[in-house]
């Protein structure tokens, strides 16, 4: 049993609003650190007012707008206008005794009121900055702002998303600004352990086209391995044969083949022996080649069972596979109970951070606050 969580202690000045800011922010504060929101008077963070949905604590007092509480949860704010000097010096108080301040303004916005990492190192010598910016510090690009739809267009991710026959689609959450959060946090914590050694602060440069491009992963190597930029599979995958959804007599189940055992029992499950022998079949490779026969011939075959009975027969024979949810499923799911993923706070619904350590999940014990 973990008598502290791991950054207690820790202080972090929080001068980000929208997501990818906040959302390394709020995994701090679930990890333990003192996270302080700064916000604008009257009006906070842009997120407090982006719904419906909206809402209200036990009491039927509203709270703003769902997004802002997905990704502030465990946070202390404060109302500061640093466009003045009063507020600027209230900032610089702040940092006096932080660790670490998250910021995602433009480019040199800060500068002009002073609160620029190089600015606040001679209030803080011992200071780690995190400047999240759409495009990163440097480079042809830099003044830009940017936004997630935009990254995600630009960063190649909705060119591989979607029907082969339709047109690029983006995720269905904001995954450039949640995977420059979940960067930005490792880089403070790298930040942090180096400054443990050496005694010094740093200055991190989060870019969320640099960490789309980052997450191509697979795609990214298909690409520079061989020359040709890959095409949207729909729900395929460009590596692996057959990885996909199929269709059932009342339902649409994922079937996720990882080699060729998997696909030779899969075979012999859906009655088709025959194909599993066939050379032009028997390794990924091959599959892979000729994805369209095999991913036709399966499916004939899959539209024949009942979604449960097929998952039954492929769950007893250790072959991957999932039903497609929707949220209402996903958290009536007694997987998802059971690790206890939904929460409830102060009369405010949240969803649990994923980190467990020693069997306690990590979880900011506080939701997220009140606009001062």
């Amino acid at each position: 049993m973990i008598v502290r969580r791991p950054l207690e202690g820790v202080r972090v000045v929080e001068l980000a609003r929208i997501l990818a800011g906040p959302w390394a922010g709020q995994l701090l504060a679930d990890l333990g650190a003192e996270v302080i929101k700064v916000e604008r008077p009257g009006c906070g963070d842009d997120t407090r007012g982006w719904g419906p949905p909206f809402i209200t604590d036990s009491e039927g007092a509203p709270r703003g707008a769902a997004y802002f509480h997905a990704c502030n949860r465990g946070k202390r704010s404060v109302a500061i206008d640093f466009t003045n000097a009063d507020g600027q010096a209230e900032v610089r108080e702040l940092v006096r005794n932080a660790d670490i301040v998250i910021e995602n303004f433009k480019v040199g916005s800060l500068t002009r009121y002073g609160l620029d990492h190089a600015s606040l190192l001679a209030v803080n010598p011992r200071l780690i900055t995190c400047s999240v910016t759409g495009f990163g510090q440097t480079g042809p690009y830099a003044p830009r702002a940017g936004y997630d739809f935009i990254i995600q267009a630009m960063g190649g991710a909705m060119s591989l998303t979607g029907e082969p026959d339709g047109e690029p689609q983006k995720a269905g959450v904001a995954y450039a600004d949640i995977f420059t959060g979940m960067y930005a946090t490792v880089a403070i914590l790298a930040a942090l352990r180096e400054r443990d050694l050496r005694g010094v602060g740093a200055h991190l440069d989060l870019a969320l086209l640099d960490c789309q491009v980052a997450v191509l992963a697979n795609q990214a190597l298909n690409y520079f391995a061989s020359g040709t930029a890959p095409r949207r599979l729909g729900n395929g995958h460009p590596n692996l044969v057959p990885y996909q959804l199929f269709k059932t007599s009342d339902g649409e189940l994922i079937i996720a083949v990882g080699n060729d055992r998997q696909f030779e029992q899969l075979c012999h499950t859906l009655g088709l022996a025959a194909l599993s022998r066939d050379p032009r079949f028997s390794t990924n490779a091959g599959r892979v080649e000729h994805r369209t026969e095999v991913v036709s011939a399966i499916e004939a075959a899959t539209r024949g069972w009942t979604m449960h009975d097929l998952a039954e027969a492929l769950e007893v024979l250790h072959i991957p596979c999932g039903p497609v949810n929707d949220l209402a499923d996903v958290f009536a799911d007694p997987q998802v109970i059971a690790r206890g993923l939904a929460i409830e706070q102060a009369g405010v619904p949240g969803l649990a951070s994923p980190i467990v350590v020693d069997g306690e999940r990590m979880i900011a014990q506080a939701g997220a606050p009140k606009l001062p």
